[in-house]
């Protein structure tokens, strides 16, 4: 999946990192804007923006 998606190299490393870098780059990606709107700490982001959490992904072979 990840060969079909374009990330960055801060997005790659929190992908591949785990947890912990993960919420480090969201915190650090909370105030930069989106391209279909505000960021979600910005004046006018509606009452419903948040984050939604990642449980644990895990790689299973194909059977």
């Amino acid at each position: 999946m990840l060969a079909d998606v374009p990330l960055t190299d801060d997005e790659r490393v929190a992908a591949d990192d785990g947890q912990a870098t993960l919420d480090q780059l969201l915190e650090r990606l909370t105030d930069v804007p989106a391209a279909a709107g505000p960021a979600p700490r910005q004046p006018g982001a509606p009452a419903t923006a948040t984050l939604l959490p990642i449980g644990e992904v895990r790689n299973v072979p194909a059977s």
